[in-house]
């Protein structure tokens, strides 16, 4: 599924236009980011976002063998609630 169909579904649902779907589906998407930038951002019963740190780390490259230093980073991560594991897990 991509993001023109989530938002027909969106549409369809609120019974809104396609291009007020759009507008929310991407202003819900903003918030997300910048709600996890300042933190954890919980959604019951679907889960939460947060932004997990990396350590840096030695690792290898799979072609050649050769070590190569992997600086450190951070990762966007979705954790799932049990509402969404028993759905899946049915």
């Amino acid at each position: 599924m991509n993001k023109a169909k989530i938002v027909e579904i969106i549409a369809k649902e609120a019974g809104i236009t396609q291009k007020e779907a759009k507008i929310a589906f991407e202003a819900t998407f903003e918030a997300i980011l910048t709600g996890v930038k300042k933190g954890n951002v919980s959604v019951p019963k679907f889960g939460t976002f947060k932004i997990s740190a990396r350590k840096a780390r030695t690792g290898v490259n799979p072609a050649t063998g050769a070590k190569l230093q992997i600086p450190a980073s951070k990762a966007f991560t979705f954790k799932q609630s049990s509402v969404v594991k028993e759905r899946f897990n049915k």
